[in-house]
């Protein structure tokens, strides 16, 4: 195996790592809120190597930490959701040059279409709510919780992407 791909398997390893322990053990969670760190290494995962390897590790994410961890519930589509977030990234981010206003649209769409559209889809579908019982409180959080995570992508991609993309060269 050449060392590029062993360097790359051992990075998108840990980023998986990292994702499940952001995501399940280090997580502020409710019935209906879940604040977590967990995008942090799935974007990082789609800056460095596009989005189908992103999409994976958004996917091993959710289904590493609902089989080991067992915080949360699982559901088929919370893993569709973290590896359409994933792919998101890696389709925004991967061989881009990474900006300010650049990087506030992927994590919109994320917001928007994964976390308050397919999100609350599947908390309705499984808890058998109304939707507006959990939308406000989803709106809220997420409203909150989007500079955060923009600010943070930023702070840690410069500071961690050139080695990163040192060691695929």
């Amino acid at each position: 195996m050449p060392k590029n791909k062993i360097h790359e398997l051992v990075v998108l390893g840990i980023l998986t790592g990292l994702a499940v322990l952001l995501s399940y053990v280090f997580a502020i969670q409710t019935p209906f809120v879940r604040i977590t760190f967990g995008f942090l290494p799935i974007a990082l995962a789609g800056a460095f190597y596009g989005p189908w390897k992103s999409g994976l590790v958004g996917a091993l994410d959710n289904l590493i930490g609902t089989a080991v961890i067992g915080t949360s519930i699982f559901f088929p589509g919370f893993t569709l959701s973290d590896f359409l977030t994933g792919f998101l990234f890696g389709w925004f981010f991967y061989h881009k040059e990474i900006r300010f206003p650049y990087v506030c649209v992927p994590f919109l769409l994320v917001m928007l279409l994964i976390h308050l559209g397919l999100n609350t889809l599947w908390l309705v579908l499984y808890y058998d709510k109304a939707a507006s019982a959990i939308f406000l409180s989803r709106v809220i959080k997420n409203l909150l919780c989007f500079p955060m995570e923009v600010g943070l992508f930023l702070a840690v991609y410069k500071a961690v992407g050139k080695q990163v993309i040192k060691g695929l060269v």
